[in-house]
């Protein structure tokens, strides 16, 4: 799992300026562009992808640390409402990343070339330097709080490894606490990095680890299931229906990467049948993993799955394996919300303090958030849902009103209005339970 390739996606692409002699943005997938957060992994050069690199790619953007969290959230929502929620936002999701790419194409076919090139250029091409602020300002949430949960699992699984729970402090710290500081000098050094190209590899390595991982996961559910056979709920009831749904969304958000990717595409016509594909399969995947999760341990499946795991060698490696991993990609993770913080407060200079800042700013949220799967819900709900529904909808809507039909509109309005009804409901369910965890 790449955890959370949940890209960034302003850019300065639109400022019809020559930008070869400069380093490609993070944010922005530019001719000369260095393998960044929002740049296709398996493919960083010219030379365009073939549909099986596609889905590679497709995969690696999408597939993220919010799978972990899939179990407990179907033991809050229930086996079946929570596979029922799976399915119906990775439907809409893929509805919503097809409009993107509608979208530039319609702009494209305007200038007759390409000068969009993330979703921060669609958004500057349609709202002008309102859009772009909106993006740049959810790109900047969604970043900094997929970083947030990565340093919540670390310091989680590592607890839950190293320490009995016995342990409730040391040097005056909780064990949580504790590692959480353990990784602020070392991430403080690796974010000081200006170019991490070097560090990209290891976010494909990441990809390798976390499906093994997810592998033997699965194995261990079933064999311990076959063993306990907990009781098992299908509906948890429509008061954690948002919640399950900021975490679902959070699940499949990869929608900055949409346009990145279909630029690299070689066959463009057959992009979307590619990216349908893809999201089935990811789909079905999350499922399992969520459904097993919790049909293995049942009323005792915790906030991040691996923590249900044995003491055994194998289990340990595992979750080392996730956490090294999670450390090495939070600098690739932040790199978006450098690009946006220098280029409004630096003139896009690089800058060591505001990323000591932000570092510091991630590192205070982090201690602050009890539980992992919460915090999955609570970004989803918010920031994710504004970036994969309100804002596709919004971009089409304004640059097809006048072919749209009424029902096209409507269509339009609707997942506009329902990603609004979705983020602030399931912003506020997911705050309560932040504050009032009652599982």
């Amino acid at each position: 799992m790449g955890f959370e390739k949940e890209a960034s996606s302003s850019s300065y692409g639109l400022d019809y300026v020559p930008r070869e002699d400069k380093e490609a943005s993070s944010s922005s997938y530019g001719l000369d562009s260095v393998p960044r957060e929002d740049t296709p992994l398996l493919s960083k050069s010219r030379p365009l992808s073939s549909q099986t690199k596609t889905f590679a790619n497709i995969f690696i953007a999408i597939v993220g640390a919010g799978v972990l969290g899939l179990p407990y959230t179907f033991k809050r929502t229930g086996w079946v409402l929570g596979s029922l929620m799976l399915f119906a936002v990775a439907i809409l999701t893929y509805h919503c990343m097809m409009l993107l790419v509608h979208t530039r194409r319609k702009l494209d076919s305007l200038h007759g070339f390409s000068k969009i090139a993330s979703f921060g250029d669609l958004g500057f091409a349609v709202c002008g330097s309102f859009g772009r602020a909106a993006v740049d300002a959810m790109i900047v949430l969604s970043q900094a709080g997929f970083c947030i949960s990565y340093l919540i699992f670390i310091a989680n699984t590592l607890a839950h490894v190293f320490n009995s729970s016995s342990v409730n402090s040391i040097l005056g710290l909780t064990p949580k606490s504790l590692y959480i500081w353990g990784c602020f000098p070392f991430q403080l050094g690796l974010n000081s990095i200006p170019t991490l190209t070097h560090l990209a590899p290891l976010s494909i390595f990441a990809d390798v680890v976390d499906i093994g991982a997810m592998g033997v996961v699965m194995v261990e559910d079933v064999l311990i299931f076959l063993k306990q056979r907990p009781a098992l709920r299908a509906f948890g009831g429509f008061s954690v229906f948002f919640y399950g749904l900021g975490v679902a969304v959070y699940a499949f958000e990869g929608i900055g990467m949409v346009l990145p990717l279909e630029s690299e595409a070689k066959d463009k016509d057959k992009f979307g049948k590619v990216l349908a594909l893809s999201m089935a399969f990811i789909s079905v995947m999350y499922g399992g993993f969520g459904a097993l999760g919790y049909f293995a341990f049942g009323e005792e499946t915790k906030d991040i799955i691996t923590t249900n795991l044995g003491q055994g060698l194998l289990s340990i490696l595992v979750q080392l394996g996730l956490c090294v991993n999670l450390f090495f990609t939070f600098p690739l993770m932040m790199n978006p919300v450098y690009e946006v913080m220098e280029r409004r407060f630096s003139d896009g200079a690089y800058c060591l303090w505001l990323r000591w800042v932000a570092v510091l700013g991630v590192i205070l949220v982090a201690l602050m958030v009890p539980n992992f799967a919460d915090f999955l819900s609570l970004v989803g709900s918010s920031v994710c849902c504004v970036l994969a529904f309100v804002l596709p909808s919004l971009f089409h809507l304004i640059v097809f009103k006048d072919q749209l039909s009424r029902k096209g509109k409507a269509l339009d309005v609707a997942i506009l209005v329902l990603g609004l009804v979705f983020g602030v409901s399931g912003t506020w369910s997911s705050l309560l339970e932040i504050v009032s965890p009652t599982a």
